[in-house]
């Protein structure tokens, strides 16, 4: 078996130094290309270099299309085809400089912010652990009767797990919460809600005043969790991964084909980078429905893989990455003016009509809440269009509207006679207490 010596293994300050007279270079060529900008980036290469471009391109809502990477040896060279969100080419000059930032001397990333504040100003909250029906909805009430101000969070939930960051500040001053003995106690409250009464694995809950990258965090707290243990065969039909060695020249190659989405580049680099593999080479072509992405990896030792169990461990995470994402269920989204328990209140209205959240985005903009929810019902079915608009008219028809075209194209449901909207109640009322596994078909 072929094993090399990583050149990333290098002394710190020799690292600085070659940074320091090497410093990243970045180029923007709207000419090339007829369709997409391309954005070549060279660089001093060392570890994570590949993941922070990657991460800046899509913090920045750029849809990349097409890559070629290259950072075998001591020089990181890539290219990326990208376009803004609708398709069009971009000329937003401060791209280059974000880039830069990102991969010069400091090695601090360019930094999604958090309203219109930055995310250090927030005392950051971190969560993960067991899902189940009306968890959102007691996080966000135990925040909210302690007097805690949710301006931003994410949720994302995945083969029965649950991570999400979440940034609070102090009702009574608008700034983080800096003392030890209330955040220790809210901590303690809040595992005692992620453990449950049926809890059968880890749950986890961390507090902390700073500045993370949401996203990348809860890739790492859902890696952390295992979810990729134990997928449903169902989420993986669509998926191909496929992880063999590449002997004569000592790489492992990793072939990923999906349906394209949003992000996709960004989720599986960071897997593959917070496994502590080295990405050396890679192509990316997402131009059409389905993505195609082909890598040349090594462990950080400079070593292939070597085992058949390492092998499909690799397989796992990656799907399991792909499908942390996908959005399950209707796509609700709620703006109206913030406040205090604004979440606590709008969850708990979801919990009592039978709704489970299966991702959520909170964000503050100014004095304005925007919040995004993918919801289905208790047992993880498509809920019925009259518990929609039964929930929306309690929180307010303006307030909170439906995004999902699949919703509004929908045939009329038909006629439901009582015994059968018993049998429903009474089936999700057994399902919320752990008494049954699942509702019967008839009835989602």
């Amino acid at each position: 078996m072929y094993c090399f010596s990583s050149s990333l293994c290098v002394d710190d300050e020799f690292e600085k130094l070659v940074t320091r007279m090497n410093p990243p270079r970045v180029n923007i060529d709207n000419a090339s290309d007829k369709k997409a900008t391309l954005i070549k980036v060279d660089s001093a290469n060392k570890r994570g270099s590949l993941l922070e471009v990657v991460q800046v391109l899509t913090d920045l809502n750029l849809i990349i299309r097409r890559a070629y990477i290259s950072s075998d040896g001591g020089w990181f060279m890539d290219v990326f085809h990208v376009t803004d969100e609708f398709g069009n080419k971009v000329y937003d000059d401060s791209i280059s400089d974000k880039i830069q930032q990102s991969l010069g001397q400091r090695g601090h990333s360019f930094e999604r912010s958090v309203g219109l504040e930055s995310a250090a100003e927030h005392t950051t909250i971190e969560l993960s652990g067991r899902d189940r029906p009306g968890l959102l909805s007691e996080v966000f009430a135990v925040l909210a009767d302690h007097k805690c101000n949710v301006v931003a969070a994410e949720v994302w939930t995945h083969n029965s797990r649950m991570a999400s960051v979440v940034y609070i500040t102090d009702e009574a001053n608008g700034l983080a919460i800096n003392d030890p003995d209330r955040l220790n106690n809210l901590k303690q409250l809040l595992l005692y809600v992620l453990k449950g009464n049926r809890e059968w694995r880890s749950a986890n809950s961390a507090v902390s005043v700073g500045s993370t990258h949401t996203q990348r965090r809860l890739h790492q707290m859902m890696y952390a969790d295992r979810d990729y243990d134990h997928q449903n065969v169902d989420e993986r039909s669509r998926l191909l991964v496929h992880v063999e060695n590449c002997v004569e020249k000592g790489y492992t190659v990793v072939n990923l084909r999906c349906p394209d989405r949003p992000k996709l580049l960004f989720d599986t680099v960071c897997t593959i980078t917070d496994m502590q593999y080295v990405i050396f080479h890679g192509t990316i072509n997402a131009e059409g429905p389905e993505a195609q992405q082909e890598y040349y990896i090594r462990h950080m030792d400079g070593c292939p893989i070597s085992s058949e169990a390492e092998r499909q461990r690799v397989i796992h995470c990656l799907e399991a990455a792909i499908k942390r994402r996908s959005s399950e269920g209707i796509r609700l989204e709620l703006c109206s003016d913030d406040r205090v328990g604004l979440l606590s209140d709008v969850t708990r209205i979801f919990r009592e009509n039978g709704l489970s959240v299966t991702q959520a985005e909170v964000t503050t903009r100014g004095t304005q809440a925007v919040n995004a929810f993918y919801v289905v019902d208790a047992s993880g079915c498509p809920v019925k269009s009259e518990i929609i608009e039964a929930v929306r008219k309690e929180i307010g028809l303006t307030v909170l509207k439906v995004k999902d075209d699949a919703y509004f194209s929908s045939p009329p449901e038909q006629r439901v006679s009582l015994s059968t909207l018993f049998r429903s109640r009474s089936e999700k009322f057994l399902y919320n207490l752990g008494l049954i596994k699942s509702c019967s078909s008839e009835v989602c």
